[in-house]
């Protein structure tokens, strides 16, 4: 998932202990009172059985970067919702990877959205400690049990803890509080570029108008115990800025000797030069012609939540997970987190022109590559800005270098008093955890397509368990926590089917 990794904070648990909590009625009242004692016996019965699951979704690569495994991935994700209980797993043609369309019917009064990807970012295996498509369990330090595997926690993980869940509730003998509508892609880690065209069929449409919200499995913890809601997430452009020699009609239209470039023009250079032009002379500002034209500030309230998230947050720590050890500017821990919700950015992926291999070659490239992202803000759009993009190169001289969209969407935004965010904090609440809110993350999912028209529902994330490395080696998810403040497969399915019986709840 195009997202970032969340990083650790100070702990926020409270003197609730999360076995009590699972059977406490605190918060917003349930639609019913679950016998969560029997669905957690099935889960614990059914442990091995879900982790055998989860290896085995892992041990099947679906990477759509590399159009590996992705018919093999779809039809395995459909498999294990049907054998969850979704009565329908409909497989969506599109003009890349193919989406899901499924549905359970419970006969309950509500009806819920949710989002799933069944495809997952590349893996090198000589930079990782365990294969990353063999789903071994390690011990790791200060977590316990893990899973190590590409997809582990982005997003399989997560999503086979769901489906854990979804057995657990049916192998104990009770029907499921709400009736579900699932779409899926295999496309997210590349932009997510035709989902649009599997959620706007008009079958999926129906379906989805009868949904309340839309939400994806997550597992939200950090090592502390600590959770953050988002209540919006950035919008991406993924992009690559190709320059030639063939197109500029200048320099050589093929790799030759270097010791040309005293007679020859260079397309690199003149890549380099074009990408100057795109932000400010430190690197850290977009300076792209009217970028910041519908960019809407931050609000009071969105200073404040992120104000206390800063105070609650230690800075140190962050700095040393991530590190480093200065901010963008200098600038103090508040404020930087004030830019990272508010600001779009202009990054540089990769850059490759030439030679790349051990030593010197000297040649002249004829051709430049530079892979892009933009980050988005409310209320920027994807085609108004990548349009933005093109007229600024061309204005200044450089419409020869092409530019090529790959994948990304708008940014999104669910309001605070949604029932999405309201079932999320009862539910956390109820386990003595006080969520940290934040207006948006700094990473990117598709969930513009739910939150913008024509679908216009609340969208987000929820799920207690952890697990970090993300699109990184070593990639991993919490099967057995030895860290109490922090929930194991077994917990974060609980909280999945706790999270089920508080929407149902919800008015």
């Amino acid at each position: 998932m195009a997202r970032m990794q969340r990083i650790s904070r100070r702990g926020m648990m409270g003197g609730v202990a999360a076995g009590g909590a699972m059977m406490a009625l605190g918060g917003s009242a349930w639609a019913a009172a679950p016998d969560l004692k029997a669905i957690r016996a099935e889960v614990d019965k059914r442990h091995d059985e879900s982790v055998k699951r989860l290896q085995t979704w892992i041990r099947q690569p679906s990477i759509a970067a590399e159009n590996r495994g992705m018919e093999e991935g779809c039809k395995l994700t459909m498999e294990m919702l049907k054998d969850a209980g979704f009565q329908t797993a409909t497989r969506m043609p599109t003009d890349g990877q193919p989406g899901i369309f499924a549905t359970l019917d419970a006969g309950a009064k509500r009806t819920v959205g949710m989002y799933f990807m069944y495809d997952v970012k590349q893996a090198d295996p000589s930079e990782w400690m365990s294969p990353p498509f063999e789903a071994n369990l390690v011990d790791k330090p200060g977590f316990g049990k893990v899973l190590i595997g590409r997809g582990a926690t982005n997003q399989k993980g997560p999503e086979a803890t769901f489906l854990a869940a979804l057995h657990a509730i049916r192998g104990a003998g009770k029907k499921l509080p709400v009736n579900l509508v699932l779409v899926a892609e295999g496309e997210e880690e590349i932009g997510s570029p035709h989902f649009p065209q599997v959620v706007r069929k008009p079958e999926v449409l129906s379906a989805l108008a009868k949904c309340g919200e839309v939400w994806m499995p997550f597992n939200s913890q950090d090592p502390d115990g600590s959770v953050t809601i988002d209540l919006g997430a950035k919008g991406i452009i993924e992009c690559e800025l190709v320059s030639t020699g063939a197109r500029w009609g200048r320099g050589p239209t093929k790799d030759v000797h270097s010791s040309l470039k005293a007679e020859l023009d260079s397309p690199a250079w003149r890549l380099v030069m074009a990408l100057t032009t795109l932000v400010s002379a430190d690197g850290n500002d977009p300076a792209i012609d009217g970028w910041y034209e519908h960019v809407k500030p931050l609000s009071d309230h969105d200073k404040a939540m992120i104000e206390n998230a800063a105070a609650k947050q230690d800075e140190k720590q962050v700095m040393k997970q991530l590190g480093v050890q200065h901010w963008v500017k200098d600038l103090n821990f508040k404020d930087a987190m004030l830019r990272l919700a508010s600001e779009p950015t202009v990054n540089i992926e990769g850059l490759v022109a030439g030679y790349t291999g051990p030593g010197g070659k000297t040649i002249l490239p004829s051709r430049a590559v530079a892979k892009l992202d933009l980050r988005l803000v409310p209320d920027q759009t994807a085609a108004d800005c990548l349009a933005k993009l093109k007229a600024h190169l061309a204005k200044r001289g450089f419409g020869d270098i092409e530019v090529n969209m790959t994948g990304g969407y708008d940014p999104t935004q669910t309001a605070e008093d949604s029932s999405l965010i309201k079932a999320e904090q009862a539910v956390y609440r109820r386990h003595g955890i006080e969520p940290l809110m934040q207006p948006r993350l700094a990473g990117s999912w598709p969930g513009y397509i739910f939150t913008g028209a024509p679908v216009s529902k609340p969208g987000g994330h929820f799920g207690l368990g952890h697990g970090s490395g993300a699109h990184a080696p070593n990639e991993y998810f919490v099967i057995e926590s030895s860290n109490p403040k922090v929930e194991g497969m077994a917990g974060a399915a609980m909280s999945y089917v706790e999270f089920l019986y508080q929407l149902a709840a919800m008015k």
